[in-house]
């Protein structure tokens, strides 16, 4: 049982980032404002690392922390 919920999450999130993929691609393509459905993405993500960059040692771990759990999967 804990198998097969374990396969669902991966799943799950093995479709997330290439949906993530898909949409930074598009939004660089089309550009931010005429992606009505997923929204600003690269502008996001932007702000991600920029607020890790202002939250210092922290943000470094918690970046590292994020890269860590992506790589397992």
């Amino acid at each position: 049982m804990f198998d097969n919920a374990r396969n669902v999450v991966k799943s799950l999130t093995e479709i997330g980032m290439s949906l993530l993929a898909l949409a930074i691609i598009a939004s660089l393509l089309v550009g931010p404002a005429n992606m009505a459905f997923l929204g600003d993405v690269v502008g996001n993500i932007t702000n991600l690392v920029s607020t890790l960059g202002k939250a210092g040692l922290a943000g470094l771990i918690s970046l590292g922390v994020v890269l860590w759990l992506i790589d397992k999967r």
